[in-house]
């Protein structure tokens, strides 16, 4: 019996008049694909939300940060240390991780330095680090009274803290060039979501009244303009789904559990930019699900050429999704898709997106079933 490898999501999510991803102009992103301009919102900013979501319903955060020398100076500050030995305590933290310590960033008046580096840890993992530089608070005071302290803390005891991993380190990864032996693996592949048609991004004029003019004020009290444009999208991640069982150490009932959560998060979240001014929070229009023995595959080259319509672009790119599909199904070895499963707003199956189930509930049971049955070993 083959195996279950991977786990293949594929979305089509039709967003209204947003900018929920803008660039360093405050335009929408935009990629250029088969010739064709689409709109384009990255993977970093759709895999944030989602992050944050799974994060949340697990009750299990983390954080991604630069700023970790003032984090656990806060914390040691709240444990009785006068603010200066804090932020020396905190500063030995990161001298004593690494040979030569992480460098960190020219100083900001008023600011604790930041890293040269992100770290992505636990939000507990700030927490134990802040208690090993309370455990040597006389040597650390001692070390940091000398023009040019050097690390005293027991670096195996920082590292093994670094090294702890939450639900979505063990989901998405995590890279520490300074620090080889924290790095983890990512079981998540996460694509930049685009427009299956041709889009162009439009111009909002705006302005602001001012509830309080004088007598002789007709204007408004401020003015600006907004980018912003619409379209279908097409999503696409796939989830390593023996390498997060490795991440895990073989626990096939938490892998299940953060599969579920992450489809979840997949379907259910839409990336903040401009939300308060769009409110662009809708739900894919379909979504199809395949377990794999051999490799993922993405269909992104359905809409290689921009689909065309006068009609809207949600039921032709549904149309041109499932005609791909079909192909794929016809030219590669069909026993490698070992579960293939569907649902969307419309009530009739799409052909060549396996079985239609009712909901997507139903959805992300029917397909975490399929990626760990049995006991998921």
């Amino acid at each position: 019996m083959s195996t279950p490898e991977f786990l293949d999501v594929h979305v089509l999510h039709t967003l209204p008049y947003s900018n929920v991803n803008r660039d360093d102009l405050g335009s929408p992103k935009t990629v250029v694909y088969g010739g064709t301009e689409r709109t384009r919102i990255s993977s970093q900013s759709w895999k944030r939300a989602v992050r944050h979501q799974v994060e949340e319903r697990l009750g299990d955060p983390a954080v991604r940060t630069r700023r970790i020398v003032g984090e656990i100076a806060r914390r040691l500050t709240a444990l009785g240390w006068e603010a200066p030995v804090a932020e020396q305590g905190a500063r030995q933290v990161v001298l004593s991780a690494a040979k030569g310590g992480i460098k960190l960033e020219k100083e900001k008046e008023g600011e604790p330095p930041a890293t040269s580096v992100l770290f992505y840890l636990p939000v507990s993992a700030i927490d134990a680090l802040a208690a090993i530089a309370h455990e040597h608070k006389d040597a650390v005071a001692k070390e940091s009274a000398k023009k040019t302290p050097k690390g005293i803390l027991p670096a195996d005891d920082i590292v093994a803290v670094l090294r702890s991993r939450n639900a979505t380190v063990n989901l998405f990864g995590r890279m520490l060039a300074e620090l080889p032996s924290t790095e983890v693996d990512g079981a998540v592949q996460f694509a930049h979501a685009f427009t299956t048609h041709g889009t162009s991004v439009e111009v909002d004029f705006f302005t602001a009244v001012d509830d309080v003019p004088k007598e002789d004020d007709h204007g408004s009290g401020h003015m600006n303009v907004g980018q912003f444009s619409t379209g279908t999208f097409y999503r696409y991640a796939n989830i390593d789904l023996r390498g997060l069982l490795r991440n895990l150490d073989g626990d096939a009932a938490t892998a299940r559990e953060l599969v579920s959560e992450f489809l979840r998060a997949f379907l259910g979240t839409v990336p903040s930019g401009k939300q308060n001014a769009t409110a662009a929070m809708t739900l894919p229009d379909l979504a199809h699900v395949a377990v794999r023995s051999d490799r993922p595959v993405s269909f992104a080259p359905a809409f290689e050429a921009a689909v065309r319509n006068t009609e809207g672009f949600g039921a032709a790119s549904v149309g041109r999704l499932s005609e791909y599909a079909g192909k794929i199904n016809e030219l590669w070895w069909p026993e490698a898709v070992l579960a293939s499963v569907h649902a969307g707003i419309d009530d009739k199956p799409v052909q060549n997106l396996g079985d239609r189930v009712s909901g997507y509930p139903k959805l992300v049971d029917t397909a975490v079933a399929a990626a760990y049955p049995g006991d998921g070993s």
